[in-house]
């Protein structure tokens, strides 16, 4: 069975590798080993955050997700337990170890990733035949962050998940795929200047969607980088005031009412604005030390519909259906403007908040 083109144990070794554990022995070794160790099934399948509360704990035991099925998976012992606990992990023992906790995943404190702003419970899988799909969603639906767009989160999954797991044999990586969105945002920036929305529209649809593979990619598949990190975020923050410029001059190839000083305002309000609220959020990591989309449930259903990229190029694309792009550059002033004035009000509720209560935390981090 194949993982995104690895097996199921060669996924964990680099999981591990990833969280600092980079000594392998066999369990052939284990009456010489004198360390504490970790030991887990080959057949089994950790999130992300597992294995790192995991390397961080010791006289740990973890069960597989689940009830009356739930298997003992992976432990982290004592050189004195190991032996043992290798019997336990392969069921040929039933008894309580001494001094070794027995938890499940949803009993951890692990259930917030703060890399993906969100809170669920960490999966502990056997892999089989029977469920080898079912685990595959499962680790490419963690990959998804708790805080995002509605498109990202309600119209990619399924046709991302079914890309990302077509290349992902042959090699292709995560930085190939950022390369490709990026040629795809100088496309649609092109065809928006010639007054071609349609089909730059198209393209600017794809970036989107190639820029949820490529994090997808990376995250299932255990490669992403810093270097990759930069690079997808780098185009993700630069790109979208350029394709705005880009709209608005081609409303004047295309002929449209709209005067010189009009799009310059409608320009000034929607560049404007979305530095501004960018500005906001990471004044809200400085001062509050979390992101503003993630303090209260409100925050981060209103990320889902800010004036960001996707939303509004749904907006943009609604107009251009109707065959008016110009009113389409007016929609997204206008909610880029309202958007900037809810950032603003949440910023000073923060501030409010904070001086009442004390620091602030993730509505997510809570049980």
């Amino acid at each position: 069975m194949k993982l995104w083109d690895m097996s199921p144990a060669t996924r964990l070794q680099r999981a591990f590798r990833r969280a600092g554990i980079t000594n392998i022995i066999a369990e052939s070794d284990l009456g010489e080993n004198t360390g504490p160790v970790i030991l887990v099934r080959g057949d089994a399948v950790l999130d992300e955050p597992l294995s790192t509360h995991l390397v961080a704990n010791e006289n740990l035991m973890i069960l597989s997700n689940g009830t009356e099925d739930s298997v003992p998976i992976v432990a982290h012992v004592s050189a004195d337990n190991s032996i043992k606990t290798a019997e336990a992990i392969k069921g040929e023992i039933k008894k309580e170890l001494p001094g070794v906790k027995i938890q499940s995943p949803g009993d951890l404190d692990a259930n917030y990733w703060k890399a993906l702003r969100k809170r669920e419970t960490p999966y502990a899988m056997v892999i089989t035949n029977e469920n080898l799909s079912d685990v595959l969603w499962r680790i490419f639906m963690g990959t998804y962050k708790g805080a995002t767009d509605f498109i990202t989160k309600h119209l990619w999954p399924r046709p991302a998940y079914h890309i990302t797991r077509t290349i992902a044999p042959y090699g292709i990586t995560p930085n190939i795929v950022t390369t490709l969105s990026a040629v795809m945002v100088l496309l649609a920036f092109y065809l928006f200047m010639q007054g071609n929305f349609g089909w730059g529209l198209a393209a600017a649809w794809m970036m989107t969607f190639l820029d949820t593979v490529d994090g997808k990619l990376a995250r299932v598949t255990l490669t992403s980088s810093p270097w990759g990190n930069v690079f997808d975020h780098s185009i993700d923050l630069i790109h979208p005031p350029f394709w705005y410029w880009a709209w608005a001059a081609g409303l004047g190839v295309a002929g449209t009412d709209l005067s010189a000083n009009t799009l310059y305002w409608l320009l000034a309000v929607i560049i404007g604005g979305y530095v501004l609220q960018r500005i906001i959020e990471g004044i809200a990591i400085t001062a509050f030390g979390i992101e503003i989309h993630i303090w209260r449930p409100v925050d981060t259903f209103f990320r889902q519909i800010t004036a960001r990229r996707n939303p509004n190029l749904a907006i943009l694309t609604v107009a251009m259906i109707f065959g008016r792009p110009d009113y389409g550059l007016y929609a997204v002033a206008v909610w880029t403007a309202l958007c900037l004035a809810l950032h603003s009000l949440q910023i000073i509720q923060a501030w409010q908040a904070k001086r009442k209560t004390g620091p602030l935390s993730s509505w997510l981090t809570r049980p």
